[in-house]
């Protein structure tokens, strides 16, 4: 049933089983540790896309209502852009948080 030489049943046991969780872990790979690099692509893409679109649509509804046709809709429409660009930063660097707390937890269970 167990090794002989083993003091402790359980302990062996313990061991046994923290060895087939390592094995699922490292089988799971990157969908279980949080986002693939796909996921975290298609995010960004469509949190800058809607940025976009919302500045967009604001410049040109204030453009109906005031009746200066292009003014807001460039104006709102770059500020769309530039709003999507601070959120895909913020979502690159939580990224890098989270890729490097993982390489820690890597090396400090090494």
């Amino acid at each position: 049933m167990s090794d002989p030489t083993s003091q402790d049943p359980l302990k062996d046991l313990q061991n046994r089983i923290d060895a087939v969780k390592n094995a699922n872990d490292d089988e799971a790979g990157s969908v279980a540790k949080g986002y693939s690099g796909a996921e975290m692509a298609w995010r960004m893409v469509i949190e800058l896309v809607v940025a976009i679109a919302i500045g967009f649509g604001m410049g040109y509804g204030l453009d109906i209502v005031f009746g200066t046709m292009p003014v807001f809709l460039v104006i709102f429409t770059l500020l769309g852009f530039v709003a999507g660009i601070k959120t895909v930063i913020r979502s690159g660097q939580e990224l890098q948080a989270k890729q490097m707390a993982a390489q820690a937890s890597d090396e400090k269970r090494n």
